[in-house]
């Protein structure tokens, strides 16, 4: 997804709290363009530590990308660049996808980046294991999750099943380590025998990892400890997915394994609830989805077409073409319910430019019936037929506005819509990509 996130404002920490390199993120600075999929996106402010978590949900101030409902936190305390617990790291991915934005411009990065010891490892075998997972749904089901192969669900699943392994293992003992390792290489080609996992050569690329990353790495729970009870701080946390993709809470099975819903802050970095404080959605004007999976507002003729060419909307992760569709005020009510929206980030505004009528789901009904809920089960989720409401398109470009009150009476009308139907004010709209075309409305 294409983010903006308000990094001209002052933050000490950025936290990513869940997920792992599966969901992708394309930042704009300037002129330049950074994909992320591990690294916080808050890194590319040079005073900004980051942190990576234990658990993949971490959440966004602004974007312009991808889709669906990103909730956002603002905790009660200022913040460095951290991958926290609830994060799984494939270590080859992370220094690779640093590598790449240290030619386009990313300085220090090793220096401001800390990762939790509790963070889960994803490893090669993971990644095959994904791959052989999707082959076998094609061939037993016929179809498949459209997963990103990354191994996010087998190393989640090793995780639950007590067998995976963390950082904080990998630096301990090595030769504990490895016996371990080599046990849950074992499990998954006895699982799966058509992998074929090279032991001896995975372990020696592990251990080449270790020294590089051992000055990254911290106790998590002790490092949000001192970061919300030292001097005051600003904390950002980032959550990887949309909370349509929690495991939970989303549209199961079409979903990813790990919690991207506000509840994900406190487990992906072990802070206490009192210590969340502003909790922001990130929604795009219209909604897409990458992949398989229900979609009742799809559009899949010319309206649909024309969101995903205007909208650029191409996974920065697979290369995927996003389905488009209008505004799904249900889903987002959903999204609502669920992690207690104080403000919206509404983005890519300006995609609607050229149409000159406008809709937006506001309610499903089933066998006829309005529904006062979204269904938890694909198939009725299929088969909602949506109620629209129609309001008139601007037709003109917004790019020049620069407030609230520059923008037409009509897409004024859109935003103020959307705010009385949810009941959740809109604090930030999204015009384009550069820093001065986010309008901050309050």
């Amino acid at each position: 997804m294409a983010k903006l996130v308000l990094y001209g404002q002052p933050l000490n920490h950025y936290q990513y709290m869940q997920g792992g390199n599966n969901a992708g993120h394309t930042v704009v600075v300037g002129s330049i363009e950074y994909d992320f999929h591990l690294l916080p996106s808050g890194i590319i402010n040079p005073n900004v530590t980051a942190f990576i978590a234990w658990d993949d949900s971490v959440l966004s101030s602004t974007t312009r990308g991808e889709g669906k409902h990103f909730p956002a936190a603002l905790t009660r305390q200022p913040a460095p660049t951290k991958l926290r617990n609830g994060v799984v790291v494939h270590l080859p991915g992370l220094f690779e996808e640093a590598e790449k934005n240290a030619k386009k411009g990313l300085e220090d990065w090793e220096n401001r980046l800390i990762i939790s010891d509790r963070a889960h490892i994803v490893f090669d075998f993971h990644q095959a294991a994904d791959g052989v997972q999707e082959q076998q749904r094609q061939q037993q089901a016929g179809k498949n999750l459209g997963t990103t192969k990354k191994g996010i669900g087998p190393v989640y699943s090793s995780k639950a099943a007590r067998s995976g392994l963390r950082i904080c293992d990998l630096l301990t003992d090595f030769d504990d380590f490895s016996e371990r390792f080599k046990v849950l290489a074992n499990q998954h080609m006895s699982m799966y025998p058509s992998l074929d996992v090279d032991i001896d050569g995975e372990l020696e690329k592990l251990k080449d990892y270790m020294e590089r990353l051992r000055p990254m790495v911290r106790d998590g729970v002790y490092f949000m400890y001192e970061a919300l009870h030292g001097p005051e701080k600003k904390i950002l946390v980032e959550g990887a997915n949309a909370a349509l993709l929690d495991i939970d809470f989303g549209t199961y099975p079409f979903v990813t394994s790990s919690n991207c819903t506000v509840g994900g802050v406190c487990t992906g970095l072990g802070i206490p609830p009192q210590n969340v404080g502003e909790v922001y959605g990130v929604v795009k004007a219209y909604t897409t989805r990458v992949g398989i999976g229900a979609f009742p507002t799809e559009q899949k003729n010319d309206i649909g077409e024309l969101l995903q060419s205007r909208g650029s909307e191409v996974g920065v992760t697979t290369g995927r073409k996003r389905r488009c569709g209008w505004l799904d005020l249900v889903l987002l009510k959903y999204a609502h319910m669920i992690n207690g929206f104080t403000a919206l980030a509404l983005t890519k505004l300006d995609i609607l430019d050229v149409f000159s009528e406008i809709k937006i789901g506001v309610a499903y009904k089933v066998d006829g019936k309005i529904i006062p809920y979204f269904p938890a089960n694909q198939e009725v989720l299929n088969k909602v037929e949506v109620q629209y409401i129609s309001l008139p398109g601007w037709n003109t470009s917004i790019a020049k506005s620069r407030t609230f009150e520059d923008l037409p009476t009509n897409a004024k009308d859109y935003v103020r819509f959307i705010e009385g139907h949810l009941g959740v004010p809109v604090k930030w709209i999204g015009i384009g990509k550069s820093r001065e075309l986010m309008i901050q409305l309050f």
